[in-house]
């Protein structure tokens, strides 16, 4: 019995591995039609009979972004991206050295981790979870461009209840295709990650509202959209196409 349950966790082990290189080989180029937390997301309404629930995605290129938001995420989520190789040491170190005082704890997951998770993964704090997602992350830095991960990160974030992407959160909450959102459009969806179940972006809290103006304080600290220039590999951004 030991040894049949041994090849069969083998086997799936296997299947896994060729799963996911698989997904992040074809996804390096292709749109990515759905994540596995959006897949998470429709069962659990399903088997909660919320029979009215979608999880829904536009996927749009980085071209039909306005580069407000991605400027936006790093601030707020990952300031260290364009430099790091999917992990923020520097974060984990201090994470690691508040363990046990009497703070909140702090997160480290890079916008590299957050995508691979988001994208392959299930939700929720494990360290089975954690292990599989440096994996996959080590895997997505090596093959994808940063330009690639902003882009698929940006089309599976999820924004509200059944909003998955920035051109579906666009649309919802501003009337407008994600390529026209302003700075502090980008700001206040940006700013509703951390848990855009509870946050509203257009019903925004206090602390939503000053999470948005924190977050374009730290864009403009930044240098602004020149700041993308090395991420997105182009020789300028033309800003006058959001407006």
């Amino acid at each position: 019995m030991r040894a049949w349950v041994t090849r069969w966790l083998r086997r799936i082990v296997i299947v896994l591995i060729v799963f996911w290189s698989g997904g992040i080989v074809l996804f390096s180029f292709l749109p990515v039609p759905f994540s596995a937390v959006m897949v998470e997301r429709q069962l659990s309404a399903w088997l909660h009979g919320n029979t009215g629930y979608v999880a829904h995605s536009d996927w749009v290129a980085m071209e039909d972004i306005s580069p407000w938001m991605p400027l936006a995420v790093i601030a707020a989520e990952d300031q260290t991206f364009p430099s790091h190789r999917g992990f923020d040491v520097a974060a984990i170190r201090k994470v690691l050295a508040s363990r046990g005082e009497n703070t909140p704890m702090r997160g480290a997951s890079t916008l590299s981790q957050q995508t691979a998770k988001n994208l392959l993964l299930w939700d929720g704090r494990s360290w089975l979870r954690k292990g599989l997602e440096a994996g996959l992350t080590a895997g997505i830095e090596l093959v994808w461009s940063k330009r690639r991960i902003l882009t698929v990160y940006l089309n599976i974030a999820e924004f509200g209840e059944g909003i998955f992407g920035v051109e579906a959160a666009a649309r919802h909450y501003f009337h407008k295709p994600a390529s026209r959102l302003t700075q502090a459009q980008a700001a206040r969806l940006a700013a509703v990650l951390p848990n855009p179940i509870r946050l509203k972006a257009n019903a925004p809290s206090g602390y939503v509202l000053a999470r948005q103006q924190w977050i374009q304080h730290q864009m403009r600290q930044l240098g602004g959209l020149t700041f993308l220039r090395p991420v997105m590999g182009e020789k300028r951004l033309d800003v006058k196409r959001i407006f």
